[in-house]
């Protein structure tokens, strides 16, 4: 088995075609089929594309598809019928084949040589016919793929490639991510409850139990020296109130931050966690609810969800992964209150202290210590800024009891109508779409609960596809939704998932 040092993770291209047309046709095929690979590649996507030996016969796909299975370093498949690919040889292959796939529908040229085609050229080019034939398999076998349609080197297709290749990574990441759990669910909440093997069946990931006790022994093991670095860190990134400055009245309670902070981040290491929870009623062993040391682990990457829910800890983890690269952020949130008022109806989202710094942007958090109020324990420490606005999507999960269901409301971001000088919490304050009304209370039908995960990094389209691939539910609430319809389209789900 390959250590993480050694893997390379890459997509896999492999291009379709047949003996029919003699020896001399397969050899443009190939030499057609690089110049695309090599075309691809050079449009910088998120992860290399590999050019795989062209396929012509059953055994050959077959074996194909069973080495793409097994060989970690392959996250995804690009298919493309240069020519006509008779579907029955996919059917074995396709039926094995595990790893995400999209359908390349393309042409080496974009324009035809319309005084020159002939019979040579019209059986050398026939996407327009074999992908046809080659979704149809796809399509009777039931298997999710994604399709680019256009021109290779068009924005279009490029764009759609680059979504695609990001699912393959949030794929990958969910299929291998452990997830870390502080204690149990706040009690007598609902919807952050869910069957963890159900999970692990249908997304990959693995959720582990601990006890806060658990993170306390590694707590008692951090140095002062340790401590001293983390919060020159912090002296470093952040602006810091007079009372968490060196000699003041809360300095002691930032230094319990950071040391919780480096024990956090060692325990979930040595484990290979990169999602956890935690939860303000199960802090044994703990001065304080780790709030600045969430924020961080998820400025890092590390997914987050608070009250012990597993199931948007491990989503935030995802969604970054997806979002890597791109401008914007995610992170874990919270619908907090809303706002009536002559500016539109709004949304306030926070939560007691755990909101990813990088929505921040380019403004540097305020550091503070401040009462939680909830918990029982001493003052933590918290970055307190406001979002940045752009467009962006909420997104949750949720466990209906025979499936998993996630819900993506589309929505601007603003910049908060007036200051919040007494709010002691990172926020984000944004608008529905298509309104207020209508995106509430369509979340609301929905069973969408109250902790989602907030990217100004990703679209609609890329959690969409993310679902489709692993066959989960999706429900998208955007500009064009109308409450009658998406009702209709909850009643119709019920029946297509039920056995599912």
């Amino acid at each position: 088995m390959k250590t993480k040092t050694e893997r390379k993770p890459a997509i896999w291209f492999v291009v379709g075609s047949q003996h029919l047309y003699g020896p001399a046709a397969l050899k443009e095929v190939e030499a057609d089929s690089k110049i695309v690979a090599e075309g691809l590649n050079a449009a910088g996507f998120p992860l290399p594309i590999i050019l795989k030996p062209m396929v012509t016969r059953a055994d050959e796909i077959t074996a194909f598809c069973k080495e793409a299975n097994y060989d970690d370093d392959c996250l995804g498949v690009i298919t493309w019928m240069h020519t006509f690919s008779p579907a029955k040889m996919w059917a074995t292959g396709l039926k094995l084949l595990e790893k995400p796939m999209l359908q390349l529908h393309t042409q080496l040229s974009p324009e035809l040589p319309w005084d020159k085609i002939n019979m040579d050229f019209m059986n050398l080019h026939q996407t327009a016919h074999g992908g046809r034939e080659f979704g149809h398999i796809s399509a009777r076998l039931k298997k999710p793929f994604s399709v680019a349609v256009g021109h290779w080197k068009e924005e279009r297709v490029t764009r759609k490639v680059d979504l695609w290749m990001r699912v393959c990574l949030a794929i990958n990441e969910s299929r291998n991510l452990k997830v870390a759990r502080f204690g149990d669910n706040m009690r007598d909440v609902a919807v952050t409850e869910g069957d963890k093997v159900e999970a692990l069946i249908r997304l990959g990931f693995t959720v582990d139990a601990f006890t806060s006790n658990d993170l306390a022994e590694v707590l008692a093991a951090v140095t002062d020296e340790e401590v001293k670095a983390t919060v020159a860190d912090y002296e470093k990134r952040y602006i810091l109130t007079d009372v968490v400055r060196a000699g003041g009245s809360a300095r002691g309670n930032l230094e319990d931050s950071a040391r919780l902070e480096v024990a956090l981040r060692r325990f979930l290491e040595q484990g290979g966690y990169r999602a956890f929870t935690t939860n303000f009623e199960a802090l044994s062993g703990l001065k304080q609810l780790p709030g600045l040391a969430a924020q961080r682990l998820m400025a890092d990457g590390y997914g987050f969800g608070a009250e012990g829910d597993w199931k948007t800890s491990a989503l935030t983890r995802i969604l970054k992964v997806m979002g890597q690269g791109r401008e914007g952020g995610a992170s874990f949130m919270e619908d907090y209150t809303y706002h009536f008022g002559p500016e539109g109806d709004l949304n306030l989202g926070a939560h007691m202290l755990e909101v990813c710094p990088t929505l921040a942007g380019k403004t540097k958090p305020v550091l503070d210590v401040q009462p939680l109020g909830i918990g029982g324990k001493e003052a933590p420490a918290r970055l307190l800024f406001s979002c940045r606005s752009g467009p962006a999507v909420n997104v949750g999960i949720m466990d209906l009891g025979g499936r998993f269901r996630i819900v993506i409301n589309e929505i601007d971001v603003i910049e908060p109508p007036h200051d919040l000088p007494k709010l002691p919490v990172a926020r984000a304050v944004w608008k529905y779409r298509p309104d207020f009304e209508t995106g509430v209370a369509a979340w609301i039908v929905a069973g969408g609960g109250h902790h989602t995960v907030l990217s100004l990094s990703l679209t609609a389209e890329h959690i969409r596809t993310f679902a489709d691939e692993l066959g989960l539910e999706c429900l998208v609430i955007g500009s064009k939704t109308d409450l009658d319809s998406f009702k209709n389209e909850l009643r119709w789900n019920d029946l297509y998932y039920r056995d599912r």
